[in-house]
């Protein structure tokens, strides 16, 4: 079963201290509400609610028969407030924290009354607000899974998202030359020289590589606003888990990097593992084996599904 967008409406005072109506959209997928295991999917930086199905961004992870088999479990995903994916756009994005976000999307669930979760998943972004929802609430889920990301923004990552920002703040096709940025923060050198090879496209006068950047630039152009990027960078760059609290967390924790990534490293992932496994038993750690960096985790899916179904138990 998949929903269509759905709405909850209240307001909510920041942590700058700022009053804002909030309309938080979210879809459901798999099995009735309440009828089974409850699966929360956090969303990455340009993605949205539509997880699963035809048009899902993680259709290869989570549908019937997947590694998360909607046959099974009820999946839900919000979208963050100002992704613009529901229409919902938020112009004075820095009052916002990945730890509002958490708090929103807590207070979502608490309106629909799901007071427990069995699991909480999400890449990138998404699991940065995952690690902040159970800090706030460390007894809401029985598995964490965050992938491709950490409990804060490391100095590497906050740079290249200063360099994001310096791109989207200026004139001169500001969301296509950061997307193009962020490509080659996602991917890595090896990715793209064993794709493309140094190979000239005549036709279009300029490497197959360069044609290809532009084409991202320009797509997410075509299907994503300014201001949400803005916004969704602004989030990424400010991740920042109360350190001290991670070890209060009651559910498994189960940590999956990737061994190229140039955003959230792997080396930060498996410090913060080791430090974890310090304090708790029920701490894992995976690694997806890639070329691709960062972007892997939405590319290496037999990887995933292997390590998803491994945690879930299938």
């Amino acid at each position: 079963m998949k929903t269509e967008l759905n709405y909850i409406n209240f307001s909510y005072q920041t942590n700058s201290l700022q009053e804002y109506n909030i309309s938080l959209s979210y879809q459901l997928f798999g099995k009735d509400l309440f009828s089974a295991p409850i699966i929360l999917v956090n969303h990455a930086l340009t993605g949205n609610s539509d997880v699963s199905g035809k048009n899902g961004w993680w259709k290869n992870l989570i549908g019937e028969n997947q590694a998360i088999d909607t046959n099974k479990y009820t999946v839900i995903c919000f979208n963050i407030p100002g992704n613009g994916y529901d229409g919902f756009f938020i112009e004075r994005y820095e009052d916002f924290t990945p730890s509002d976000i958490a708090s929103i999307f807590l207070k979502g669930l608490e309106i629909l009354k799901i007071n427990s979760l069995h699991t909480i998943i999400g890449g990138s972004l998404g699991g940065g607000i995952g690690w902040e929802m159970l800090v706030k609430n460390p007894q809401l889920a029985e598995v964490f899974i965050p992938i491709a990301c950490d409990f804060k923004t490391h100095d590497w990552l906050h740079a290249q998202c200063l360099v994001q920002k310096f791109l989207l703040n200026q004139n001169d096709e500001p969301l296509q030359k950061a997307r193009i940025h962020a490509m080659l923060c996602y991917r890595t050198p090896e990715s793209l020289n064993k794709r493309f090879q140094n190979k000239f496209n005549k036709d279009k006068h300029k490497l197959e590589s360069e044609d290809w950047l532009i084409y991202h630039g320009n797509a997410l152009n075509d299907r994503f606003s300014l201001t949400s990027y803005k916004m969704m960078n602004h989030l990424l760059m400010n991740i920042n888990s109360d350190e001290a609290k991670l070890k209060k967390i009651k559910a498994e924790i189960h940590v999956i990097s990737v061994d190229t990534d140039l955003f959230f490293s792997s080396s930060e992932i498996r410090m913060c593992f080791e430090n974890l496994k310090n304090e708790k038993d029920n701490v894992f750690y995976y690694e997806i084996k890639s070329i691709h960096g960062h972007d892997a985790f939405l590319m290496e899916y037999q990887q995933l599904n292997n390590i998803i179904k491994s945690i879930l138990k299938i």
